[in-house]
């Protein structure tokens, strides 16, 4: 029988634990850990089942990593966070540590950070001490691809969704607000970018190598050559080694679009994905279509979607669920979360057919991951 799942729910002023029994059908609020710090992501190592890091910006210490090796019970500031170069005046400075991913199952001691403005990093010592990856930072092409570290993105510029082919540790991926997709396959010492077939509708050119805005990137752990990503621009799917990307978001029904953030994927069909649409005019933050919160479902990779809102507001419900707030678990069936921006989290226990809260009245929520109990 499954032990149960832990949700890990990042938010403006610190960080709270969902912990489930082991059939997920009650759970029990813990926290906050950091309190009013800003937590923009906390992930578990399923390498070793105690490591957990968490991405802060705090008010005295400024953006840094914290790490327990003991499941949250204590917890550790790196001793080198992740940071640029020391340069003289203009150059660049780590705003905060947004995203993390734990290195390769070959790899027990490696993890990765991407950083608003855009930059990556890398850790050997279980998140210790972090270095710049020189091959992408001090990349001759970095000031274009990055659009010289400046968007529009409300709280800066990011570089998201860090994935590791699980078949070899020195293929990667990324992504960035803005920039795009770029792929490594000599573990970070070169990179390239991964941007055909990707629309970019606010620029000039319809298809450009770079200077898109994917929002989130997931790599399918059973089928690594299939990627997905939901995108400023709609939403994509990719099988290696094609080059050029196809608009599943087509199929989705057109008075809802194929805007969002966050992508979560079944952890064991590749066929299956689940989206969040927000609305795709003008309006920002971006919110529910109509004040009518739903995830889309795909079972046959992008072909056909359907609308799943049992349980969820029928009205009035402007969510906002920014891309690192919606994810699965492993269980069967699948475990679906998601975290707004006014501080709730839902979740299904049966792969998005009904829905109920697990929480209400937190801190806008920033990201929700999950780990094993």
């Amino acid at each position: 029988m499954a032990a149960g799942v832990l949700i890990f729910v990042s938010t403006r002023k610190g960080a709270w634990i969902l912990e489930s029994d082991a059939r997920r059908a009650s759970f029990t609020l813990s926290g906050p850990h950091f309190f009013g710090h800003i937590v923009h992501h906390l992930v578990a190592d399923p390498r070793d089942g105690r490591t957990w890091l968490a991405a802060a910006k705090t008010g005295h210490l400024g953006p840094t990593v914290f790490r327990s090796t003991d499941r949250g019970a204590t917890w550790v500031e790196s001793a080198r966070p992740p940071a640029f170069p020391k340069v003289a005046a203009g150059g660049r400075a780590v705003d905060h540590v947004f995203w993390l991913t734990p290195g390769h199952s070959s790899e027990p001691g490696t993890w990765w950070a991407g950083t608003s403005p855009q930059g990556l990093f890398k850790s050997l010592d279980h998140g210790a001490t972090w270095d710049s990856v020189q091959g992408f930072n001090e990349h001759p092409q970095y000031s274009a691809w990055t659009g010289g570290a400046q968007d529009g993105t409300p709280d800066g510029p990011k570089l998201h969704s860090i994935l590791v082919d699980p078949r070899d540790a020195r293929h990667l991926y990324l992504g960035m607000s803005s920039g795009g997709i770029f792929e490594s396959t000599d573990g970070g010492a070169n990179w390239s970018p991964l941007n055909g077939g990707v629309a970019a509708d606010f620029n000039p050119d319809p298809d450009p190598l770079f200077g898109h805005d994917p929002h989130c990137v997931a790599l399918h752990p059973a089928r690594p050559d299939r990627l997905y990503h939901q995108n400023h621009c709609g939403i994509y799917r990719i099988d290696r080694p094609e080059r050029r990307w196809t608009r599943i978001g087509n199929a989705m029904p057109k008075e809802i679009g194929d805007i969002g953030f966050g992508i979560a994927l079944h952890p064991r069909d590749p066929e299956t994905a689940w989206v969040f649409p927000m609305d795709g005019t003008s309006v920002w933050p971006r919110t529910s279509p109509g004040g009518k919160p739903a995830l889309y479902r795909t079972r046959d990779g992008g072909a056909s979607w359907q609308r799943q809102d049992a349980g969820l507001p029928r009205e009035q419900a402007w969510w906002t669920v920014k891309r690192q707030a919606l994810a699965a678990d492993d269980q069967d069936p699948v475990g679906l979360y998601l975290g707004t921006t006014s501080g709730e989290v839902w979740a299904s226990a049966d792969e998005g057919s009904s829905w109920s809260t697990l929480a209400r009245h937190l801190p806008q929520i920033y990201a929700v991951t999950t780990g094993r109990r």
